[in-house]
């Protein structure tokens, strides 16, 4: 790597920080990855890795340090004893997705010597993370009796929308509630299924269309078209597909009270944040209320995993919710800035900023 692409690196909006970024590259079996990490004040680094197919090196390089930093802030707020990183793997996980990649991401990990434990995203199933770990000995994603992924990320998110609704409405009653629910991944349906119990009226959409059909059936949803999801007027406006759907122009054209969900990075930029705290708009920032899979792991890596001591840990995520908001809204800042605060007076970084 030159000097001039170091300094690009530097220069990156993204960047803050980041202790190392690792790019390893395998002609023979397709790999172009990316593994950032964050920071390792709490520990190594854990997180999970994402295959998707980026439309240039500079938006999976993007990508990577975003989200290892919001790695580091879950644990940090959650006070998880572990770091934040995150893997991106460039390629289509629906036709590039061979055990020959899955190997020789293995094997990458592996020779990071445990400064990064890798688990499954987008695009790479818990199944997936069982064959890598038979390469490195830093992989780890829990799998239920049935083979199912853990509830854990989208009973912690429902904590969190639980949270928002007393703060925004005075009670946690869903019952009546308008719930608009962007992507019905594993944790998408799942969150439905939470929602739906809670007597919540849901909207949803998913690029899928069968499935969204399926799941509108099945809890008595009206499905919405993708394209028109995210400006459905509702209450809550739960994203859990990709990240950076927030930006100045999206912002204008919300039409609920509250956004809660579980996708990654759903602020575009910081001015986002802003942006949404000036419309009135009550933003329960994305890593406070989806650290659920982070805990779940952190229980698995202790060796002693019981779903029953995961989702009791989970529901602290509704007193940490409920303390963002109150705080914001006290201080009369984002709610996005009293996260960051947070987190980084969790890092030991606040006493540098300030």
């Amino acid at each position: 790597m030159t000097w001039a692409c170091i300094m690009n690196l530097f220069d990156l909006p993204d960047f803050d920080e980041h202790e190392a970024v690792h790019v390893f590259h395998d002609r023979a079996s397709g790999l172009d990855m990316i593994v950032a990490v964050h920071n390792t004040a709490r520990g190594s680094a854990v997180g999970g890795c994402r295959m998707w197919p980026y439309a240039t090196g500079k938006a999976a390089l993007a990508d990577a340090l975003r989200l290892a930093k919001g790695m580091s802030y879950k644990a940090a707020l959650a006070q998880l004893p572990c770091g934040g990183g995150k893997s991106v793997v460039v390629g289509d996980a629906r036709t590039g997705k061979t055990r020959k990649l899955l190997a020789s991401i293995g094997r990458a990990v592996e020779s990071l010597g445990g400064r990064y434990t890798i688990s499954d995203d987008v695009g790479v199933s818990a199944a997936d993370v069982a064959i890598i770990a038979e390469h490195t000995r830093f992989a780890c994603a829990p799998l239920m009796s049935d083979g199912t992924a853990s509830p854990a990320t989208a009973f912690g998110t429902y904590q969190g929308i639980m949270a928002t609704a007393a703060h925004v409405f005075g009670g946690e009653q869903l019952r009546g509630r308008t719930v608009a629910v962007q992507g019905l991944g594993a944790v998408g349906a799942k969150l439905c299924e939470y929602l739906a119990e809670a007597g919540a009226v849901l909207r949803i959409s998913d690029l899928d269309a069968a499935l969204t059909e399926e799941i509108a059936r099945r809890w008595s949803a009206t499905a919405v078209p993708v394209e028109e999801i995210l400006y459905s007027t509702v209450d809550i406006l739960a994203p859990c597909a990709m990240g950076g759907v927030f930006d100045d122009e999206s912002v204008k054209r919300l039409n609920c009270r509250a956004i809660a969900g579980a996708a990654n990075n759903q602020l575009a930029t910081a001015d986002a944040g802003l942006a949404l705290a000036d419309r009135g708009i009550v933003y329960a920032p994305d890593y406070a209320i989806n650290v659920g899979g982070l805990i779940d792991l952190a229980h698995a890596l202790t060796g002693n995993y019981q779903l029953e001591a995961v989702l009791e840990d989970c529901r602290r995520i509704h007193a940490t919710t409920l303390d963002i908001l109150e705080r914001a809204a006290k201080a009369s800042l984002a709610t996005s800035e009293v996260a960051d605060q947070l987190a980084r007076q969790r890092l030991g970084e606040g006493r540098r900023d300030g």
